[in-house]
């Protein structure tokens, strides 16, 4: 892990409680709001938006114009990509019921979870609340309004598996009665149950 002070750019708005791990960028119009734990080694691009408290772990990306909305928490390595949004709020309105504007404490922000790897591809969505598993892929576009296995492939509106994909990010290639190969590592995985993939390697012995 790199030792270096994270960077700044002059144009970014970072606020002062947050905190930022070494090694970390901060592009041009990013804004890091209050509270928000940056890891070491992450890139938040240009325009990107991390509100408070957001939690993320070492080595993400979040991509231009990629929002993320408090509480989120986005463990090691994962990939949001330009114009993804992770939304906090399952019925939003400006207003309560008698007119007024509603503030913070009008409602429960419910944050998305990103599992360790897994990649959103862009201009997707994620509906508050909801949980992607470990290095599942997101495809860009799509609309994820429950939880996605680790290792799914998921497309569309609203998003469906489509295929299992492996820690490289390439679908998998069957092997027959239930196992899996990825083409690139040879890797090889294993359906325990419908919906339930495992690496061999994790598998009891």
């Amino acid at each position: 892990m790199t030792s270096s002070a994270p960077r700044i750019e002059a144009t970014a708005d970072v606020d002062p409680r947050a905190t930022l791990g070494p090694g970390s960028t901060v592009w041009h119009l990013a804004q890091v709001r209050e509270h928000a734990e940056i890891g070491a080694e992450c890139i938040i691009g240009r325009g990107a938006y991390v509100g408070p408290g957001v939690k993320l772990g070492d080595r993400v990306k979040l991509q231009n114009h990629a929002l993320v909305y408090e509480p989120a928490v986005l463990e090691d390595g994962v990939f949001v990509g330009p114009a993804a949004v992770l939304t906090n709020d399952l019925y939003p309105r400006s207003v309560d019921p008698d007119g007024r504007l509603k503030r913070g404490d009008d409602w429960h922000a419910r944050g998305v979870t990103l599992r360790q790897g897994c990649s959103i591809g862009g201009r997707a969505v994620l509906v508050a609340g909801v949980t992607v598993g470990r290095w599942a892929l997101i495809a860009a576009g799509a609309v994820v309004h429950r939880d996605v296995p680790d290792f799914a492939l998921v497309a569309g509106v609203p998003a469906r598996r489509i295929k299992w994909v492996g820690r490289a990010g390439e679908p998998l290639e069957p092997a027959g009665e239930g196992h899996w190969r990825c083409p690139r590592t040879g890797e090889q995985y294993t359906e325990t149950a419908p919906d339930t993939l495992v690496p061999d390697a994790e598998l009891p012995s």
